[in-house]
Protein backbone atom coordinates (compact mmCIF):
# COMPACT_ATOMS: atom_id res chain seq x y z
CA UNK A 1 0.00 0.00 0.00
CA UNK A 2 0.70 3.56 -0.44
CA UNK A 3 1.88 5.55 2.88
CA UNK A 4 2.80 9.42 3.54
CA UNK A 5 3.55 11.03 6.37
CA UNK A 6 -0.15 12.94 5.90
CA UNK A 7 -3.25 11.87 3.89
CA UNK A 8 -4.79 13.25 0.88
CA UNK A 9 -4.78 12.82 -2.56
CA UNK A 10 -2.41 13.12 -5.03
CA UNK A 11 -2.35 16.48 -7.40
CA UNK A 12 -3.56 15.34 -10.35
CA UNK A 13 -3.02 18.97 -11.84
CA UNK A 14 -6.40 21.19 -11.09
CA UNK A 15 -5.09 24.36 -11.58
CA UNK A 16 -4.21 26.59 -9.22
CA UNK A 17 -3.08 30.32 -8.54
CA UNK A 18 0.36 30.66 -9.10
CA UNK A 19 1.94 32.36 -6.15
CA UNK A 20 3.07 35.74 -6.55
CA UNK A 21 6.30 35.80 -5.18
CA UNK A 22 7.37 32.38 -6.92
CA UNK A 23 11.28 33.00 -7.99
CA UNK A 24 13.43 30.71 -9.52
CA UNK A 25 15.50 28.36 -7.02
CA UNK A 26 19.42 28.99 -7.01
CA UNK A 27 20.80 26.16 -9.12
CA UNK A 28 23.18 25.15 -6.60
CA UNK A 29 20.98 25.46 -3.56
CA UNK A 30 18.73 22.59 -5.12
CA UNK A 31 21.43 20.57 -5.51
CA UNK A 32 21.82 21.14 -9.67
CA UNK A 33 25.20 21.25 -11.76
CA UNK A 34 26.09 23.64 -14.19
CA UNK A 35 24.94 21.35 -17.00
CA UNK A 36 20.88 22.33 -15.46
CA UNK A 37 22.21 26.22 -15.14
CA UNK A 38 22.98 26.27 -19.30
CA UNK A 39 20.01 24.71 -20.15
CA UNK A 40 17.82 26.59 -18.07
CA UNK A 41 19.17 30.18 -19.21
CA UNK A 42 18.87 29.59 -22.98
CA UNK A 43 15.48 28.15 -22.10
CA UNK A 44 13.99 31.19 -20.16
CA UNK A 45 13.77 33.18 -23.32
CA UNK A 46 11.17 30.67 -24.73
CA UNK A 47 10.22 30.54 -20.74
CA UNK A 48 11.08 27.17 -18.62
CA UNK A 49 9.26 26.35 -15.40
CA UNK A 50 10.76 28.17 -12.58
CA UNK A 51 10.02 26.94 -9.04
CA UNK A 52 8.75 28.85 -5.58
CA UNK A 53 11.54 29.80 -2.77
CA UNK A 54 12.83 27.55 -0.09
CA UNK A 55 10.41 28.18 2.97
CA UNK A 56 13.24 26.77 4.79
CA UNK A 57 12.73 23.40 4.49
CA UNK A 58 15.96 22.27 1.83
CA UNK A 59 18.03 24.57 4.08
CA UNK A 60 17.19 22.74 7.40
CA UNK A 61 17.03 19.22 5.50
CA UNK A 62 20.60 20.01 3.19
CA UNK A 63 21.99 21.00 6.98
CA UNK A 64 20.59 17.51 8.72
CA UNK A 65 22.10 15.49 6.02
CA UNK A 66 25.97 17.52 6.48
CA UNK A 67 25.33 16.69 10.08
CA UNK A 68 24.44 13.30 9.36
CA UNK A 69 28.20 13.13 7.17
CA UNK A 70 30.09 15.19 9.48
CA UNK A 71 29.53 12.69 12.71
CA UNK A 72 29.19 9.88 10.91
CA UNK A 73 32.83 10.89 9.80
CA UNK A 74 31.58 8.89 6.23
CA UNK A 75 32.19 10.67 2.83
CA UNK A 76 29.43 11.66 0.28
CA UNK A 77 31.13 9.52 -2.70
CA UNK A 78 34.33 7.44 -3.63
CA UNK A 79 32.78 4.63 -0.76
CA UNK A 80 34.78 1.45 -0.88
CA UNK A 81 31.77 -0.50 -1.09
CA UNK A 82 30.47 0.96 -4.17
CA UNK A 83 34.07 0.05 -5.96
CA UNK A 84 34.12 -3.19 -5.15
CA UNK A 85 30.19 -3.45 -5.85
CA UNK A 86 31.03 -2.21 -9.54
CA UNK A 87 33.90 -4.75 -9.94
CA UNK A 88 31.46 -7.51 -9.48
CA UNK A 89 28.77 -6.17 -11.00
CA UNK A 90 30.79 -5.75 -14.68
CA UNK A 91 32.59 -9.25 -14.34
CA UNK A 92 29.14 -10.80 -13.97
CA UNK A 93 28.32 -9.08 -16.96
CA UNK A 94 31.54 -9.51 -18.36
CA UNK A 95 31.08 -13.39 -17.43
CA UNK A 96 27.70 -13.76 -18.66
CA UNK A 97 28.72 -12.10 -22.28
CA UNK A 98 31.68 -14.62 -22.84
CA UNK A 99 29.64 -17.54 -22.13
CA UNK A 100 26.54 -16.76 -23.92
CA UNK A 101 29.13 -16.02 -27.27
CA UNK A 102 31.93 -18.74 -26.09
CA UNK A 103 30.47 -21.67 -24.59
CA UNK A 104 26.87 -22.04 -25.11
CA UNK A 105 25.65 -24.73 -27.47
CA UNK A 106 22.08 -24.69 -27.47
CA UNK A 107 18.95 -22.27 -26.93
CA UNK A 108 18.14 -23.91 -23.60
CA UNK A 109 21.48 -22.58 -22.25
CA UNK A 110 21.69 -19.38 -24.37
CA UNK A 111 17.86 -18.04 -23.80
CA UNK A 112 18.32 -17.61 -19.77
CA UNK A 113 21.99 -16.30 -20.16
CA UNK A 114 20.72 -13.85 -22.61
CA UNK A 115 17.86 -12.92 -20.18
CA UNK A 116 20.81 -12.49 -17.02
CA UNK A 117 23.05 -10.68 -19.20
CA UNK A 118 19.75 -8.54 -20.07
CA UNK A 119 19.42 -7.87 -16.41
CA UNK A 120 23.26 -7.59 -15.93
CA UNK A 121 23.38 -4.79 -18.96
CA UNK A 122 20.58 -3.04 -16.64
CA UNK A 123 22.19 -3.48 -13.33
CA UNK A 124 25.11 -1.78 -14.80
CA UNK A 125 22.76 1.48 -15.24
CA UNK A 126 21.47 0.88 -11.95
CA UNK A 127 24.42 0.94 -10.05
CA UNK A 128 27.39 2.63 -12.20
CA UNK A 129 26.59 4.41 -14.89
CA UNK A 130 23.93 6.49 -12.82
CA UNK A 131 25.79 7.19 -10.22
CA UNK A 132 28.92 8.33 -12.45
CA UNK A 133 25.69 10.33 -14.84
CA UNK A 134 25.20 12.55 -11.67
CA UNK A 135 29.23 12.87 -10.35
CA UNK A 136 27.78 11.20 -7.29
CA UNK A 137 30.20 8.38 -7.94
CA UNK A 138 33.93 9.94 -7.01
CA UNK A 139 35.21 13.03 -6.12
CA UNK A 140 37.35 12.92 -8.87
CA UNK A 141 35.79 13.96 -12.37
CA UNK A 142 37.78 11.59 -13.97
CA UNK A 143 36.30 8.25 -12.70
CA UNK A 144 32.70 9.89 -12.83
CA UNK A 145 33.38 9.87 -16.38
CA UNK A 146 34.56 6.60 -16.51
CA UNK A 147 31.29 5.44 -14.54
CA UNK A 148 29.36 6.92 -16.54
CA UNK A 149 30.78 5.57 -20.29
CA UNK A 150 29.58 2.41 -18.77
CA UNK A 151 26.52 3.04 -20.55
CA UNK A 152 28.00 3.35 -23.58
CA UNK A 153 29.40 -0.41 -22.87
CA UNK A 154 25.47 -1.41 -22.95
CA UNK A 155 24.15 0.82 -25.82
CA UNK A 156 23.19 4.02 -24.44
CA UNK A 157 24.72 7.42 -24.92
CA UNK A 158 26.30 9.09 -21.57
CA UNK A 159 26.41 12.57 -23.61
CA UNK A 160 22.83 12.57 -24.08
CA UNK A 161 21.86 11.05 -20.96
CA UNK A 162 23.03 13.89 -18.92
CA UNK A 163 20.97 16.18 -20.74
CA UNK A 164 17.71 13.58 -20.88
CA UNK A 165 17.85 12.64 -17.57
CA UNK A 166 20.26 14.38 -15.35
CA UNK A 167 18.81 17.68 -16.24
CA UNK A 168 15.55 17.28 -18.14
CA UNK A 169 13.78 14.63 -15.95
CA UNK A 170 15.39 15.77 -12.34
CA UNK A 171 14.40 19.52 -12.47
CA UNK A 172 11.09 19.11 -14.68
CA UNK A 173 10.01 15.94 -12.69
CA UNK A 174 6.51 15.09 -14.15
CA UNK A 175 5.84 18.17 -15.92
CA UNK A 176 4.44 17.68 -19.42
CA UNK A 177 6.39 18.52 -22.27
CA UNK A 178 9.43 19.23 -20.02
CA UNK A 179 10.18 16.05 -18.20
CA UNK A 180 11.23 13.65 -21.47
CA UNK A 181 11.09 10.78 -19.05
CA UNK A 182 7.27 10.43 -19.25
CA UNK A 183 7.15 10.93 -23.01
CA UNK A 184 6.27 7.62 -24.47
CA UNK A 185 5.21 8.82 -27.26
CA UNK A 186 1.45 8.61 -28.71
CA UNK A 187 1.02 5.03 -27.59
CA UNK A 188 1.32 5.85 -23.86
CA UNK A 189 -0.21 8.73 -21.62
CA UNK A 190 0.76 9.48 -18.32
CA UNK A 191 0.65 12.59 -17.59
CA UNK A 192 -3.37 14.20 -17.32
CA UNK A 193 -1.70 16.53 -19.61
CA UNK A 194 -0.59 15.00 -21.96
CA UNK A 195 -3.38 14.36 -25.13
CA UNK A 196 -6.11 11.60 -24.48
CA UNK A 197 -6.38 9.42 -27.78
CA UNK A 198 -8.80 7.09 -27.83
CA UNK A 199 -7.20 3.90 -28.08
CA UNK A 200 -5.10 4.64 -24.50
CA UNK A 201 -8.04 3.00 -23.04
CA UNK A 202 -6.46 -0.45 -23.55
CA UNK A 203 -2.38 0.81 -22.41
CA UNK A 204 -3.02 -0.51 -18.77
CA UNK A 205 -2.49 -3.81 -21.18
CA UNK A 206 -0.64 -2.90 -23.86
CA UNK A 207 2.31 -0.96 -22.61
CA UNK A 208 3.88 -3.68 -20.44
CA UNK A 209 5.53 -5.72 -23.08
CA UNK A 210 6.55 -1.85 -24.80
CA UNK A 211 8.60 -1.17 -21.99
CA UNK A 212 10.81 -4.01 -22.69
CA UNK A 213 11.57 -2.29 -26.06
CA UNK A 214 13.18 1.18 -24.77
CA UNK A 215 16.42 -0.07 -24.47
CA UNK A 216 16.10 -0.91 -28.16
CA UNK A 217 14.73 2.39 -28.99
CA UNK A 218 17.58 4.27 -27.00
CA UNK A 219 20.52 1.89 -28.78
CA UNK A 220 19.16 2.54 -32.50
CA UNK A 221 16.68 5.49 -32.86
CA UNK A 222 16.77 7.98 -30.09
CA UNK A 223 20.53 8.99 -28.70
CA UNK A 224 21.37 9.29 -32.84
CA UNK A 225 17.83 11.34 -33.09
CA UNK A 226 18.72 13.60 -30.48
CA UNK A 227 22.20 14.21 -31.69
CA UNK A 228 20.84 15.37 -35.23
CA UNK A 229 17.99 17.71 -33.38
CA UNK A 230 19.01 18.89 -30.20
CA UNK A 231 15.44 18.30 -29.34
CA UNK A 232 14.28 17.58 -26.06
CA UNK A 233 10.88 17.42 -25.60
CA UNK A 234 9.47 21.48 -25.44
CA UNK A 235 13.36 22.39 -24.46
CA UNK A 236 16.88 22.30 -26.20
CA UNK A 237 19.92 21.28 -25.21
CA UNK A 238 23.17 22.43 -26.54
CA UNK A 239 24.70 21.01 -29.71
CA UNK A 240 27.25 18.37 -29.08
CA UNK A 241 30.74 19.59 -29.76
CA UNK A 242 32.63 17.84 -31.63
CA UNK A 243 34.81 15.61 -29.17
CA UNK A 244 31.44 14.60 -27.44
CA UNK A 245 29.59 13.51 -30.90
CA UNK A 246 33.10 11.58 -31.77
CA UNK A 247 32.66 10.06 -28.35
CA UNK A 248 29.53 8.97 -28.66
CA UNK A 249 29.49 7.44 -32.19
CA UNK A 250 32.74 5.65 -30.63
CA UNK A 251 30.42 3.97 -27.59
CA UNK A 252 28.08 3.27 -30.17
CA UNK A 253 30.97 1.36 -32.32
CA UNK A 254 32.06 -0.33 -29.73
CA UNK A 255 28.60 -1.11 -28.37
CA UNK A 256 27.68 -2.72 -31.37
CA UNK A 257 30.90 -4.47 -32.37
CA UNK A 258 30.61 -6.24 -28.45
CA UNK A 259 26.88 -7.31 -29.37
CA UNK A 260 26.91 -7.55 -33.47
CA UNK A 261 30.36 -8.26 -35.03
CA UNK A 262 32.33 -10.52 -32.41
CA UNK A 263 29.22 -13.00 -31.84
CA UNK A 264 28.59 -13.27 -35.39
CA UNK A 265 32.24 -14.80 -35.92
CA UNK A 266 30.36 -17.58 -34.09
CA UNK A 267 27.10 -17.81 -35.01
CA UNK A 268 24.35 -16.93 -37.16
CA UNK A 269 24.15 -13.26 -37.62
CA UNK A 270 20.23 -14.09 -37.22
CA UNK A 271 20.77 -15.29 -34.22
CA UNK A 272 23.09 -12.89 -33.22
CA UNK A 273 20.15 -10.39 -33.66
CA UNK A 274 17.71 -12.51 -32.04
CA UNK A 275 19.36 -13.14 -29.29
CA UNK A 276 20.69 -9.43 -29.08
CA UNK A 277 16.35 -8.31 -28.80
CA UNK A 278 15.70 -10.62 -25.88
CA UNK A 279 18.23 -9.70 -23.92
CA UNK A 280 17.77 -5.85 -24.20
CA UNK A 281 14.11 -6.66 -24.17
CA UNK A 282 14.94 -7.50 -20.72
CA UNK A 283 17.27 -4.86 -19.90
CA UNK A 284 14.51 -2.70 -20.91
CA UNK A 285 11.46 -4.24 -18.66
CA UNK A 286 13.51 -4.35 -15.92
CA UNK A 287 14.83 0.03 -16.83
CA UNK A 288 10.87 1.36 -17.59
CA UNK A 289 9.77 -0.33 -14.24
CA UNK A 290 12.16 0.77 -11.82
CA UNK A 291 11.08 4.40 -13.58
CA UNK A 292 7.57 3.90 -13.39
CA UNK A 293 7.69 2.84 -10.10
CA UNK A 294 9.38 5.88 -8.75
CA UNK A 295 7.06 8.45 -11.04
CA UNK A 296 4.06 6.87 -12.53
CA UNK A 297 2.21 5.83 -9.62
CA UNK A 298 -1.08 6.63 -7.32
CA UNK A 299 0.34 8.98 -5.39
CA UNK A 300 3.12 11.12 -7.08
CA UNK A 301 1.70 14.37 -7.93
CA UNK A 302 1.44 15.89 -12.02
CA UNK A 303 1.17 19.44 -11.89
CA UNK A 304 -0.05 22.18 -14.12
CA UNK A 305 2.66 24.33 -15.37
CA UNK A 306 0.86 28.09 -15.30
CA UNK A 307 0.74 30.16 -17.97
CA UNK A 308 3.61 32.71 -16.52
CA UNK A 309 5.34 29.06 -15.63
CA UNK A 310 5.85 30.10 -12.22
CA UNK A 311 5.30 27.04 -9.66
CA UNK A 312 3.94 27.52 -6.69
CA UNK A 313 6.36 24.69 -4.55
CA UNK A 314 9.88 25.24 -4.29
CA UNK A 315 12.25 22.46 -6.51
CA UNK A 316 12.89 19.91 -2.83
CA UNK A 317 8.72 20.09 -2.49
CA UNK A 318 8.36 19.50 -5.50
CA UNK A 319 10.98 16.82 -6.12
CA UNK A 320 9.38 14.61 -3.21
CA UNK A 321 5.56 15.62 -4.24
CA UNK A 322 6.29 13.87 -7.39
CA UNK A 323 8.28 10.91 -6.55
CA UNK A 324 7.71 7.82 -4.70
CA UNK A 325 9.89 4.76 -2.83
CA UNK A 326 9.44 1.84 -2.91
CA UNK A 327 10.61 -1.48 -1.19
CA UNK A 328 12.94 0.51 1.66
CA UNK A 329 13.21 -2.51 3.59
CA UNK A 330 14.32 -4.72 0.92
CA UNK A 331 17.96 -4.54 1.32
CA UNK A 332 18.56 -7.14 -1.71
CA UNK A 333 17.00 -4.90 -3.86
CA UNK A 334 18.01 -2.05 -2.83
CA UNK A 335 21.54 -3.45 -3.40
CA UNK A 336 20.42 -4.97 -6.90
CA UNK A 337 18.94 -1.44 -8.27
CA UNK A 338 21.89 0.74 -7.10
CA UNK A 339 19.34 2.55 -4.61
CA UNK A 340 16.91 3.52 -6.87
CA UNK A 341 13.75 2.41 -4.85
CA UNK A 342 14.96 5.14 -2.37
CA UNK A 343 13.83 7.76 -5.32
CA UNK A 344 12.78 10.52 -3.10
CA UNK A 345 16.14 10.58 -1.50
CA UNK A 346 18.19 10.54 -5.07
CA UNK A 347 15.99 13.58 -6.44
CA UNK A 348 17.24 15.51 -3.53
CA UNK A 349 20.43 14.68 -3.74
CA UNK A 350 21.82 13.20 -6.56
CA UNK A 351 25.29 14.07 -6.28
CA UNK A 352 25.69 11.61 -3.17
CA UNK A 353 26.72 8.20 -3.74
CA UNK A 354 23.48 5.90 -3.61
CA UNK A 355 25.06 3.59 -0.72
CA UNK A 356 23.61 6.54 1.73
CA UNK A 357 20.38 6.81 0.66
CA UNK A 358 18.92 4.43 3.26
CA UNK A 359 20.04 6.06 5.93
CA UNK A 360 19.20 9.56 4.33
CA UNK A 361 15.61 8.28 4.13
CA UNK A 362 14.94 8.37 7.42
CA UNK A 363 16.10 11.88 8.26
CA UNK A 364 13.86 13.12 5.08
CA UNK A 365 10.87 11.11 6.22
CA UNK A 366 11.38 12.77 9.39
CA UNK A 367 11.74 16.39 7.65
CA UNK A 368 8.70 15.76 5.71
CA UNK A 369 6.83 14.89 9.01
CA UNK A 370 7.44 18.20 10.88
CA UNK A 371 6.43 20.15 7.59
CA UNK A 372 3.59 18.46 6.95
CA UNK A 373 4.66 17.25 3.40
CA UNK A 374 3.54 13.48 1.98
CA UNK A 375 6.32 11.32 1.64
CA UNK A 376 4.82 8.67 -0.69
CA UNK A 377 6.30 4.91 -0.28
CA UNK A 378 4.65 1.72 -1.85
CA UNK A 379 6.17 -1.38 1.08
CA UNK A 380 6.34 -4.18 -1.69
CA UNK A 381 7.30 -4.22 -5.46
CA UNK A 382 3.77 -5.35 -5.47
CA UNK A 383 2.36 -2.46 -4.48
CA UNK A 384 4.09 -0.42 -6.67
CA UNK A 385 3.57 -2.15 -9.82
CA UNK A 386 -0.44 -2.16 -8.62
CA UNK A 387 -0.04 1.43 -8.28
CA UNK A 388 1.19 2.42 -11.66
CA UNK A 389 -1.59 -0.53 -13.15
CA UNK A 390 -4.05 1.54 -11.35
CA UNK A 391 -2.09 4.84 -12.86
CA UNK A 392 -2.05 3.29 -16.55
CA UNK A 393 -6.02 2.91 -16.04
CA UNK A 394 -6.85 6.27 -14.90
CA UNK A 395 -4.65 7.88 -17.69
CA UNK A 396 -6.84 5.53 -20.20
CA UNK A 397 -9.96 7.24 -19.43
CA UNK A 398 -9.52 10.36 -17.79
CA UNK A 399 -8.73 13.12 -20.89
CA UNK A 400 -7.78 16.16 -19.88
Amino acid sequence: MNTSTTLGQADLGTPSKPSTNAVHVSIPEAGMDSAQQRLHSKNDTGGSPRFGPDDGFWQDLRGKVDAYFRDSGRSERDAPAMYAKSALVLSVWGSLYAILVFASTSWWQAVPLAALLGLASAAIGFNIAHDGGHKAYSRHRWINRAAAATLDLVGGSSVQWRWKHGVLHHQFVNLAGYDTDIDVGVLGRLSPFQKHRSFHRWQHLYMWPLYGFLALKWHLVDDFKDAVTGLLGKSSAPRLKPKDLVGMLFGKLVFFGIVFAIPSLFHPFWMVAVFYVGANFVQGLALSLVFQLAHAVEGSAFPPVPRDRRMDASWAVHQIRTTSDFCRGNRLLTWLLGGLNFQIEHHLFPQIGHVHYPALSRLVEQACLQRGIEYHEHRTFQAGVKAHFRWLKRMAFAAS
